[in-house]
């Protein structure tokens, strides 16, 4: 023992060893690929030939970075390291059908990689062959689901969620916070239809995983992706948060097992499927994240944008006033008891103004860049540019680059969910114009749920109350801050907000 702590008396042979082992690290470290001639120009200005590290603006600056590096492309298409990583950051009309279409550049992996926000399935629920991979398990899962008949099965369940939720959000002095009140709304919506009963219908267990949903997603870091391997304190507070949400999910399995006891959700279908426990947390993690990180933003600033634009208020207000009084039965039913009755049809169909509200929030919302990796084995050729995706390469698209340009959606600034409607059509003026509800190969599995989640908090909320936009001081606000571009997802906004509400006659 004396001569392990004492280190002057090592043998040679252990210093030569550990010196060995030193330098095979670092030489992996800052050992990178060459970057092919017959990609994209390599993007140095911006930082992409920084040793070990790469491109860091790309997860500090990322709108800006992306910007800088279109710019200064020929074709807009250019490349950069990220780590180790080669990444090629995509633009135009060439690059998005590329982007969206090919069938070389997988969504799942690239995901896997280079989005930090959200938890990673373990490799272990990757289980059998090809058919078996986790994220076809989630595709085929998620549809089962979200089938025409559990809609109809849940849907007065949600209606009456949704409400009381806006009930226990009242307070004495007529004021809300969306992007807390109406936040934990939509958790309490998507809990239900893509978790488990035990949660939707506790409060304490419901506050306590959304928390830890929190936490997962504020530990994102760069790290991650350069060192994928380095127990940093964010990940160590990432994987401590997700054992805590898989302990929580385990004890009601069990306790489901022991009784007996069956309920009609999400969790029942997948223990019925026969998935192993890993495989169930990873969908429900999966699941909540997808919609809480859009929908749970999204329904928060449907109302601020409303709020600060009175003629699109009044287009909604009336929208839901009708609906009401075209399914009412008799004088006694409420607004909220009239929305209670509605079947499927109805909030499919009776409320096309919210729709385009919710069209124009994602496009405001829709921030940051989304991902592919090239796993064909070869490399993939980027239109008629003449550039290619490397093999094993990654790309990334910027959404500004088709959501705010000027050339399809006119001072791209301005909320403005007319720009949709079937006289200006203005995302249907280049391919894949829209991309807030997937395009070409992978459209959004979850769309239908979250246009009706929307619609169904939307029209109760509107049926509710008379608002107005205020400052955290109570101060009346006109216009909201515009988002901050450079972030990697939907947020919630540094500036404070509140709807000043009153009961609605």
């Amino acid at each position: 023992m004396d001569a392990l702590t004492n280190v002057q008396n090592w043998p040679a042979t252990i210093w030569i060893l550990l010196a060995t082992a030193v330098i095979t690290v670092t030489v992996n470290l800052l050992r990178r690929p060459a970057w092919p001639k017959s990609s994209p120009t390599l993007f140095k200005q911006g930082g992409g030939a920084l040793p070990i590290l790469g491109a860091l603006r790309f997860f500090s600056d990322r709108r800006n970075f992306m910007v800088h590096g279109t710019q200064a492309s020929r074709s807009g298409n250019f490349g950069f390291y990220f780590g180790k990583l080669q990444v090629v950051g995509m633009a135009g009309v060439e690059g998005r059908k590329t982007f969206f279409e090919s069938r070389d550049l997988n969504l799942s992996e690239g995901y896997n990689v280079l989005f930090t926000t959200t938890p990673n399935p373990p490799s272990s629920v990757d289980e059998g062959g090809e058919d078996m991979k986790f994220d076809k398990f989630f595709s085929r899962a998620l549809l089962a689901m979200l089938k025409r008949e559990n809609f109809v099965r849940n849907l007065p369940t949600l209606v009456g969620d949704a409400r009381a939720g806006l009930e226990r959000a009242m307070t004495k002095h007529g004021v809300m916070d969306p992007f807390d009140d109406v936040y934990r709304i939509v958790y309490h919506l998507t809990m239900r239809t893509v978790g488990c009963t035990e949660i939707a219908e506790s409060p304490e267990m419901l506050a306590k995983t959304l928390r830890l949903f929190e936490v997962m997603e504020e530990s994102s870091s760069p790290t991650q992706v350069i060192f994928p391997y380095l127990w940093t304190p964010n990940y160590l507070r990432k994987m401590l948060a997700g054992g805590r949400l898989y302990y929580m999910l385990d004890a009601i399995v069990k306790g489901r097992k022991k009784t007996g006891r069956r309920e009609e959700d999400a969790l029942q279908f997948l223990i019925d499927s026969g998935e192993s426990m890993v495989r169930i947390l990873s969908f429900v993690l999966g699941a909540l994240f997808a919609g809480q990180l859009n929908s749970g933003i999204n329904a928060a600033w449907m109302f601020i944008y409303l709020a600060a634009t009175p003629d699109w208020y009044r287009i909604v207000q009336r929208e839901v006033d009708e609906a009401v009084e075209k399914h009412r039965k008799s004088e006694e039913q409420s607004p909220t008891d009239v929305l209670g009755t509605l079947t499927i049809d109805d909030w499919e169909h009776d409320f096309p103004m919210i729709d385009l509200v919710l069209r124009e929030c994602i496009r405001f919302q829709m921030v940051g860049t989304t991902f592919r990796q090239n796993v064909s084995g070869k490399d993939v050729p980027i239109g008629k540019t003449g550039e290619v995706v490397p093999k094993d390469a990654f790309a990334v698209y910027l959404m500004d680059d088709v959501h705010f340009n000027p050339e399809i959606y006119p001072d791209p600034n301005r909320w403005d969910p007319g720009r949709y409607l079937p006289d200006r059509a203005e995302d249907k003026k280049q391919p894949h114009a829209y991309l807030g509800w997937g395009v070409a190969r992978h459209p959004c599995l979850g769309m239908r749920f979250a246009k009706l989640e929307m619609s169904i908090i939307g029209a109760t909320f509107v049926s509710m109350f008379d608002y107005e936009l205020q400052d955290a001081k109570g101060n009346p606000m006109k216009t909201p801050p515009l988002p901050d571009r450079n972030r990697h997802s939907a947020h919630k906004p540094k500036t404070q907000m509140r709807l000043k509400y009153k009961l609605r006659a």
